[in-house]
């Protein structure tokens, strides 16, 4: 395995607040969906944790579906950390499917204390809504994720994969009903996945305060460069068995798949005049924005998690000029949203 040190020359972790909270996350969070229980051995699972720990990282990010609940099981020193936890699938709960997913109450209480009790912890700081539920009244969700607020079991909660007007929705709610609203919002965000971060939520941020702690800021690897002559033979998209490579492989050689990789290799030249690697330049793209607190990142070794930090020095690189230049790559910058909510 090599060693775990932490590079000596890595920049300083940088903490940012999450959205409108005095609650501090590390500009880099390490995900628990690819990293812990079931995708990544123990010994590496522990030497990327230990990497993180050295170079700052106090937020680790995980949910009651990942591994089947595998991903939860922490064992550091509480006070050190952010922590959260997602609830909607809860396979890890129970074989009956019935009341074990979603967003009732019920399951937002049970699943809740089961992700507690496998984690070994009194509470999280952090609790989200995994996906929406759209059978579920928006004010028994919002009402329930109170409750746990009110009984000590999380400080916070926000939603994962929402849409606007479902978060918008939500603050109404809270308001009528003076309780909490959601904080933070855990989108898919990258330079090929940009309109819902950049123009569907621009209202929220200085209305409701959202805060982003986004994942896939590389988007499955796709944006580190490594694919753009192909699929390595030792890759993990062309070697493992995992049932989530397996649905990313049925993308290589189409037509999106195609697109994307033709962006990405058009990239380069920026990275390279920069003096710096694809993943670094990507990471670094996603964390100048200011609405994002902390990018989640998997890791299934400690240079991994290294390689991201080293990206926290190229945000000053991406200058506006930059920038343009990216976006003329990219092709994808959303239109300014000028509607306003009614």
């Amino acid at each position: 395995m090599g060693s775990t040190e932490a590079p000596k020359d890595l920049p300083k972790m940088q903490y940012r607040f999450l959205g409108r909270s005095g609650l501090q996350v590390s500009a880099i969070s390490l995900g628990g969906w690819l990293t812990y229980g079931g995708h990544v051995e123990n010994e590496n699972t522990f030497a990327c944790m230990k990497a993180a720990y050295d170079t700052g990282v106090n937020f680790f990010d995980c949910a009651e579906g990942y591994a089947g609940g595998e991903s939860e099981k922490y064992k550091w020193k509480r006070n050190d950390y952010v922590i959260s936890t997602k609830i909607n699938w809860g396979s890890a709960n129970g074989l009956n499917p019935v009341n074990n997913g979603g967003l009732s109450r019920k399951h937002l209480v049970e699943g809740t204390n089961a992700s507690l009790e496998r984690l070994g912890l009194e509470y999280v700081d952090l609790l989200y809504a995994h996906r929406p539920d759209r059978h579920t009244p928006m004010e028994e969700i919002v009402r329930g994720f109170n409750f746990l607020i009110d009984q000590g079991k999380t400080f916070y909660w926000g939603t994962s994969e929402w849409n606007a007007d479902e978060i918008e929705r939500a603050w109404a709610v809270a308001e009528r009903l003076h309780l909490v609203g959601p904080l933070m919002e855990q989108p898919q965000y990258n330079m090929l996945v940009r309109d819902k971060v950049e123009r569907e939520f621009a209202l929220l941020y200085p209305e409701r305060g959202l805060g982003l702690t986004p994942f896939s800021p590389l988007k499955s690897g796709i944006l580190t460069g490594k694919y753009n002559d192909g699929i390595p033979e030792d890759s993990r998209f062309a070697t493992s068995d995992d049932n989530f490579v397996k649905s990313m492989q049925k993308r290589f050689e189409t037509e999106d798949w195609e697109q994307e990789a033709k962006k990405v290799k058009a990239l380069k030249p920026v990275a390279e005049k920069l003096g710096v690697n694809q993943a670094a330049l990507a990471m670094a793209w996603v964390l100048r924005n200011p609405h994002v607190s902390s990018a989640i990142t998997g890791a299934s070794r400690p240079q991994q998690v290294y390689d991201a930090v080293k990206s926290l020095e190229v945000i000053d690189k991406l200058t506006p000029e930059i920038m343009k230049e990216i976006d003329e790559i990219l092709g994808n910058k959303p239109e300014e949203l000028v509607m306003r909510f009614g």
